[in-house]
């Protein structure tokens, strides 16, 4: 609540300075002419969000769009709509007059693709999987809609062989397994070099062996369910086919024997994978970390971008260097330092590649919902000249 509540906080400072900076001056090469630029409200937009953090990922784009002086269709998943539907009954509760902001609940077929097509709506901001995605692009695309799209991702942590050890388990391991793994950005590929590999898996698996596993309201919860049997039976797919694949499950990759009700996986962490698994290409959304060794630099960039995706990329080293250069080679929207997953309303998020494009929070989330215009004036008394009246041939 305190990342929701910091969101609009910050896009309600910016509201405020957007007004002083309605006119930007531009500067011309003719003294004849004066040119500003103004940026106004995009119009209706269509936001579409996920089921993975609902309340968070619907103020990410709320509050930016309201910013811009837009009116809003909010569609949240309808995996979890409740919380979306507590935001509109407080911003009614302050004011906010009818209309400005409006929820859409439903299935995807029925309530996300007519909003997409909708030709009154003037733009679509969407986050989740890259198969939605592409339908709604192409919705879209008919009739020359904008879109910002914030799309899955398989995102690599890279870990060198002069690392703290335990401050490095502890970083990979909330990278990937953070709210269940269940996090577009989660960075579910780990690269470690050969020399620390044994070492480093080692401290890992025992780490793992003391995850507190259980209820989420339960006080040390660290992992808890995934979101429900569709992601449960998806989730431990992955984990079957990459076995039958040839990798190993070096740790975890079933249920908690504690548990015997709910949609728990135990953290997984497999090894022997190669680049054309299952588990290595594609997005799990749940807590499977897969690993890969490197020896050089050059081969950790290489296995690093060899992903359709490029949301984020994490590096750990001492060498801040190195993590100048690994942070230039990498391919992604997104890139951390001797961390994983942070994340700030200040700073720009989103990818390239199939993660999509456009960004949302900071300056940049703003811009998203905003058009920009050109207001150029002949201010010279004298005529432009390329007329002659007949009274003065």
């Amino acid at each position: 609540m305190d990342d929701v509540a910091g969101c609009f906080e910050y896009y309600a400072d910016m509201a405020e300075r957007l007004d002083s900076k309605q006119k930007t001056p531009v500067s011309l090469p003719m003294e004849t002419f004066k040119c500003h630029v103004i940026k106004e409200p995009i119009g209706v937009v269509g936001l579409i969000t996920p089921w993975n953090y609902p309340l968070l990922m619907a103020t990410w784009k709320v509050a930016a769009a309201l910013a811009a002086g837009c009116t809003a269709i909010l569609k949240p998943s309808e995996l979890a709509s409740v919380t979306c539907l507590e935001l509109a009954d407080v911003c009614r509760e302050v004011g906010l007059p009818p209309g400005v902001l409006n929820i859409l609940t439903g299935l995807g077929p029925e309530a996300g693709a007519p909003l997409a097509s909708h030709p009154h709506v003037d733009k679509i901001a969407f986050t989740g999987s890259n198969a939605t995605g592409s339908k709604i692009m192409s919705a879209a695309a008919q009739l020359v809609k904008p879109v910002t799209l914030e799309l899955g991702g398989k995102s690599p942590i890279v870990v060198f062989e002069d690392v703290d050890l335990d401050k490095a388990a502890e970083w990979t391991l909330f990278g990937c397994f953070w709210t269940n793994g269940q996090i577009c950005s989660a960075t579910s590929r780990l690269l470690v070099h050969e020399n620390i590999a044994a070492a480093f898996l080692e401290k890992l698996v025992k780490w793992c062996e003391n995850i507190k596993i259980s209820d989420p309201l339960e006080e040390g919860c660290r992992l808890g369910p995934v979101v429900g049997q569709g992601q449960y039976e998806k989730v431990t797919k992955f984990i079957s086919t990459a076995k039958e694949e040839g990798a190993t499950i070096l740790h975890g990759g079933s249920r908690p024997s504690h548990l015997k009700k709910g949609f728990f996986v135990q953290p997984t962490i497999i090894t022997d994978v190669k680049t054309s698994m299952q588990i290595w290409r594609e997005e799990v959304f749940g807590p499977v970390l897969c690993v890969k060794t490197f020896a050089t630099e050059e081969e950790a960039i290489e296995l690093a971008n060899d992903s359709q995706y490029g949301l984020a990329a994490a590096v750990l080293s001492q060498d801040l260097e190195r993590c100048e250069r690994m942070t230039k080679a990498f391919q992604a929207g997104i890139v951390w330092v001797n961390c994983s997953q942070p994340c700030f309303s200040q700073a720009p998020w989103g990818g390239k590649k199939r993660s999509g494009f456009g960004r949302d929070l900071g300056e940049w989330g703003l811009e998203n919902y905003m058009n920009v215009k050109q207001v150029t004036q002949y201010i010279s008394d004298d005529p432009w000249g390329w007329y002659k009246s007949p009274s003065k041939l």
